[in-house]
């Protein structure tokens, strides 16, 4: 048998978390040994053959057609984020899976753009969410927007951050799910396995997530934080991919004008009022 490759990993955890309801199956009194959906039931939703399908779930193929990945999409109920995911899974690539030294290099005017917003928090994350540059109100923000912290073990580890967040084990859960989809087949990647390995230990809402192989792309929403110094504040967010940067990002935070947030913020700001 293969190694079970990215591709059949996400089929196998999807497989399982899919309802046979879901999909019109009828159960009734039958007593099932599998969660989920058994791999005949997804080969069929799907249009092809059983023996086809268990290849692709055991990594003996790993290029199927882009007919067969929406096929399969659709099967599993995937949201357009994950049928996304699937389709990156299905492509060859030649992509090295190394930690490049590159990840970590910072373009000396991203760091003036963000510094030139006083009333926008700025992060620079790199792909395993370590922050390579941050603006002042960032820091003001969250002490944990600093250069050389991993957000993603913070936001998971640290009981500080924790009560920062309103809605903590939901961002836990969309934080998991971006990196996961930020990887796509570069999932051998060896920092990226020690980091798993090392969270999935320490915090049960990364691995249930990390297992579940739930994938987002989500690049805009609104975050409520629990300031110890202004109080509430919602806030808005985006993500702004940065071009020509191997899976950098800049995050940015800024309230809605004229609100109470927006006030609060100008306290955080480092020349605004106090």
């Amino acid at each position: 048998m293969a190694t079970q490759s990215p591709l059949g990993a996400y089929l196998r955890a999807r497989r399982s978390v899919t309802s046979p309801a879901d999909v019109g199956i009828t159960v009734g009194g039958q007593v099932r040994r599998v969660v989920g959906l058994r791999r005949e039931e997804v080969a069929i939703l799907a249009g092809i053959s059983t023996e086809y399908y268990l290849r692709l779930e055991q990594g003996r193929e790993t290029r199927p057609s882009d007919q067969v990945v929406d096929a399969l999409a659709r099967a599993l109920l995937l949201a357009d984020d994950a049928r996304e995911y699937l389709h990156e899974l299905a492509r060859p690539t030649s992509t090295s899976t190394s930690a490049g030294s590159q990840l970590d290099d910072v373009d000396q005017g991203v760091q003036w753009l963000i510094d030139s917003w006083p009333r926008t928090a700025a992060v620079v994350h790199n792909r395993y969410l370590d922050v390579l540059a941050t603006n002042a109100l960032a820091e003001a923000l969250n002490p944990s927007y600093r250069v050389g912290v991993n957000n993603l073990i913070s936001l998971l580890t640290d009981r500080d951050e924790r009560a920062l967040h309103e809605g903590w084990e939901g961002l836990c859960e969309r934080t998991t799910a971006l990196l996961r989809s930020m990887f796509g087949q570069r999932l051998t990647d060896p920092r990226l396995s020690g980091l798993v390995s090392e969270l999935s230990a320490r915090n049960p809402h990364f691995r249930d997530a990390w297992q579940r192989n739930d994938v987002s792309t989500s690049s805009t929403g609104v975050h409520v934080l629990r300031h110890p110094r202004v109080g509430r504040l919602v806030l808005h967010y985006a993500r702004l991919p940065l071009p020509g940067a191997d899976g950098q990002s800049i995050w940015l935070y800024q309230a809605e004008p004229g609100t109470p947030s927006d006030t609060a913020l100008q306290r955080l700001t480092p020349s605004g009022p106090v």
